[in-house]
């Protein structure tokens, strides 16, 4: 039996209704809303919080909880850990997006919600469709996707944030 572990991240608009999203550095360079663990004693809110500033240098606030999602399956292999992911609305407080964490993530881009990157995982896939939806409190399970093929880097040593 495998433990569950547990994450947030944030569907975050730009005032063009962008969303915004991190590739992966390593492994399948997915791409995801901001966001990460929870640190011990750490509360989901405040986490998301840290974790927008530490990907991308902009402060937010939480406006409310897009859903709760029990991210599962073996879409990525066996023995990978469930995960629940804490999704939150957030709305930009001050600052532009920056590449703040290029040990993590290698580009930050903001992207239209019916026009999504490739490949993106599958909970913030649902997550978007639900915030954009106008949901909030979803509660959902969630089936992790095969592993995709490894796409090949656009620049590795080149951070970038498109705007």
């Amino acid at each position: 039996m495998s433990f569950i572990r547990s994450a947030v991240s944030a569907v975050i608009e730009d005032s063009a209704g962008r969303v915004l999203l991190c590739q992966q550095r390593q492994g399948h360079r997915l791409w995801s809303l901001p966001g990460g663990r929870t640190r011990v004693d750490e509360s989901p809110v405040d986490a998301v919080i840290r974790d927008i500033r530490e990907e991308s240098g902009i402060e937010a606030r939480v406006v409310d909880l897009v859903g709760l999602y029990h991210l599962t399956g073996d879409g990525c292999g066996e023995g990978v850990p469930d995960l629940y992911v804490h999704v939150f609305r957030a709305t930009l407080v001050a600052g532009e997006a920056a590449l703040n964490a290029p040990g993590r993530i290698c580009r930050l881009a903001w992207w239209e919600p019916h026009e999504l990157p490739e490949p993106l995982t599958a909970t913030t896939r649902t997550a978007i469709l639900d915030a954009t939806a106008g949901r909030s409190g979803v509660v959902q399970d969630v089936e992790r996707d095969a592993e995709p093929e490894i796409p090949e880097a656009v620049d590795t040593d080149t951070p970038t944030v498109t705007r």
